[in-house]
């Protein structure tokens, strides 16, 4: 229970932490450094990557086809995925592949860290995993942003499922897991940026 209490506290102090810095100067599309997760994201979206089918525990009632008089505001959205907080390169991995898997079954247009236009909105991803017994849990929270910074909206939930392998927390963390996380994130984008006004 403690670890649950401690991990909890810090992925909270992680994204209080980042509010605290200039939001100008962290969120300018510009100031958005492509690393191996953005570039991963940016690939997959020019290509057609095949998404294992995923099981686990995420949500499904976000799952719902967007309808068809919604789908073209979700499809004017420029989505560009800052730089992942807390999760390892081999966690964050098959999470941006599916990322940009679902954004285009969903008709979400994805913006790469080195597209000349400003994207839309900005999602900016904390994650933190502990093991307790025979499970791992991913906790995640995702900040939208315009791109002059403001919060517009936030995402977040949890991932519980039987650790895969040795080790606890990401080591843990299977790809199907990630890939529920990306499933779930970008179903519940697709809901909001239809509901949003304008």
């Amino acid at each position: 229970m403690r670890r649950w209490i401690f991990a909890a506290a810090c992925l909270s102090a992680c994204v209080a932490l980042s509010a605290c810095n200039s939001a100008k100067d962290v969120l300018e599309p510009s100031a958005v450094a492509p690393t191996e997760q953005s570039a991963a994201l940016a690939r997959s979206e020019g290509t057609d990557v095949a998404a294992p089918a995923v099981t686990g525990t995420a949500t499904t009632a976000a799952a719902a086809a967007v309808p068809a008089q919604t789908a073209a505001v979700v499809s004017k959205a420029r989505v560009q995925f800052a730089p992942i907080v807390g999760a390892t390169v081999e966690a964050a991995t098959p999470l941006t592949q599916r990322l940009g898997t679902r954004a285009r079954e969903r008709g979400i247009t994805l913006a790469g860290s080195t597209d000349t236009a400003p994207p839309g909105i900005i999602m900016r991803g904390y994650f933190s995993a502990m093991t307790e017994g025979k499970d791992t849990t991913v906790v995640y929270v995702w900040d939208v942003y315009d791109p002059a910074g403001t919060r517009l909206h936030r995402i977040n939930g949890q991932q519980t499922a039987a650790s895969a392998g040795s080790g606890e927390g990401w080591p843990a963390v299977a790809p199907a897991t990630m890939q529920a996380i990306a499933d779930s994130t970008i179903d519940q984008l697709a809901l909001w940026l239809a509901a949003k006004p304008g």
